[in-house]
């Protein structure tokens, strides 16, 4: 019987859970929002206003095998802070594991790390780091925190105990080295590290397809992207224990392998 290719969010958990329709970071990669304008449940405008699903918040949860992502389509902002964290109280208090993804800002770590501070064994942070350069992660991700910020909240996390982890999906430069290095000291489980993913595709259905800098930009990392690339890079971490790869990088090592073949 043939395996069933795992991709996406379902490499990190079974099943997802979100609070907020919009994200005010408003990346320009974001395919929730691709997906949201395609279905023509927002425009490329109004995708950075957050509504959050007041009926949600009422919801009760069962205890769920396996983790449950959250959130996976917007993210924790400190606007809506504390209807996220009513929504991770009713999470956790059913004894569920919650993996909670976010490009952090240090103000919303710091509250729920305090807040939920008995619930350490449930919770796993994972930060969003593309790149160490915060005028890169400015140009992709404008309304998101610079480096320095997501940098100093997995810290704080860290030295409170937290289980953490980074991914390093999309990366947004070729100095991936370099946010390695300086998040290794303060992860405790494991860094992902992907290619961007239908980059000019989303790009273009989050309306910046007349956007010649940033389309320019997008075949430049894509170019750098390389199997080339890719393979030297699996070649200096492949025996790292907490490196790990998503499917877009598995993709192409596949490729190496039936080349050699």
């Amino acid at each position: 019987m043939k395996t069933k290719t795992i991709f996406g969010t379902k490499e990190w958990a079974g099943r997802n859970e979100n609070l907020i329709k919009g994200c005010s970071h408003d990346c320009k990669y974001c395919y929730a929002k691709a997906m949201n304008i395609q279905h023509k449940h927002n425009t490329k405008d109004d995708w950075k206003n957050e509504i959050v699903n007041q009926n949600k918040l009422k919801k009760r949860f069962r205890k769920y095998d396996g983790t449950i992502m959250f959130p996976s389509s917007h993210d924790i902002t400190p606007e809506h802070l504390t209807e996220c964290m009513t929504f991770l109280y009713h999470i956790l208090e059913a004894g569920n594991e919650v993996l909670i993804v976010t490009k952090p800002h240090l103000d919303c770590i710091k509250a729920i790390c305090d807040y939920f501070n008995g619930y350490k064994s449930q919770i796993l942070f994972r930060f969003t780091i593309g790149s160490s350069d915060s005028n890169v992660l400015i140009f992709w991700e404008p309304n998101a925190p610079d480096f320095e910020e997501r940098l100093e909240s997995l810290k704080y996390a860290f030295n409170n105990g937290f289980q953490t982890s980074v991914s390093c999906e999309p990366m947004l430069d070729e100095k991936i080295d370099d946010v390695i290095n300086k998040v290794s000291p303060y992860v405790t489980e494991t860094i992902w590290i992907g290619k961007p993913n239908k980059l000019k595709e989303r790009l273009s259905m989050n309306g910046l397809k007349n956007d010649q800098v940033t389309m320019d930009s997008a075949r430049r990392l894509m170019e750098l992207f390389s199997d080339e690339y890719i393979f030297k890079l699996y070649d200096i971490y492949r025996d790292n224990s907490k490196i790990m790869w998503k499917d877009s990088i598995k993709d192409v090592i596949k490729k190496r392998r039936v080349i050699s073949e």
